[in-house]
């Protein structure tokens, strides 16, 4: 296994864990203490509630932009679909990977929503890939998942 393989898998299994930012519990009741323990994520609120923090991208670190977009290959190297969204559940965790497969230009394509953990990415030669242990025929008949790219 190449170095950039295990980077590019160590850098997917990171993007599961909840590292998006950090926020604190709420404060507690009069005359108790804080918890030890906090909450992470981004946090799915009307307004924000902690004090703005800066982070800063590691050289393994993955930006989204740079796998949306990208081919699904499988271990043939078969272009089986395409990377349209990354699913982050309650904001905090990387639970799911929208994929487009079939179709033709744009028509007759479903998607099909799959574990980043079955899923390796790398980065060849400046040209980042996404594979899956998966045919064809094995996506097309994967539950499909109602997708629209419109923003709401």
């Amino acid at each position: 296994m190449s170095y950039r393989t295990l980077a590019a898998a160590l850098a997917l299994t990171c993007l599961s864990l909840p590292v998006l930012a950090q926020t604190t519990p709420a404060a507690p009741a009069p005359g108790t203490a804080m918890p030890a323990t906090s909450d992470t994520g981004m946090k799915m609120a009307d307004t924000a509630t902690v004090k703005l923090k800066f982070m800063t991208v590691k050289p393994a670190d993955v930006m989204s932009s740079k796998l949306v977009g990208t081919t699904v290959y499988n271990n043939k190297n078969e272009t089986v679909g395409e990377v349209e969204d990354l699913v982050i559940e309650n904001g905090k965790t990387l639970t799911g990977v929208v994929v487009s497969v079939g179709g033709f230009l744009g028509l007759g394509e479903s998607y099909v929503v799959l574990d980043p953990s079955s899923l390796a990415i790398n980065n060849k030669d400046g040209k980042w890939m996404v594979h899956a242990d998966t045919d064809k025929e094995t996506l097309k008949n994967a539950p499909k998942f109602e997708y629209s790219k419109k923003k709401m």
